[in-house]
């Protein structure tokens, strides 16, 4: 699944440059997360980057963006143009 943002965002800035496939970017009102681009990380960290810094705990799996961790891995694969590799997932 995608992950999204919820309107407790407070623009702190600290989740857009930590995302490895630039899916974060500053919306009209608060930051927003592109679903395409949304791996949840997956082929870069083993955890979300932007849920770990996030400090009010406003970012969320998207229902509306249901993936399988198949899909999330072919997604990391078409974005990078690498094979997918749990190796390198730090």
């Amino acid at each position: 699944m995608a992950l999204f943002i919820n309107d407790q965002c407070i623009n702190c800035d600290v989740c857009e440059p930590e995302c490895p496939n630039d899916a974060i970017y500053q919306g009209e009102l608060i930051y927003e997360i592109e679903a395409s681009k949304c791996t949840e990380c997956v082929g870069h960290f083993k955890e979300e980057q932007c849920i770990v810094v996030c400090p009010v705990d406003c970012i969320l799996v998207d229902p509306n963006h249901q993936e399988s961790k198949t899909e999330l891995e072919t997604k990391f694969s078409r974005l990078t143009g690498r094979e997918y590799s749990q190796a390198d997932e730090q």
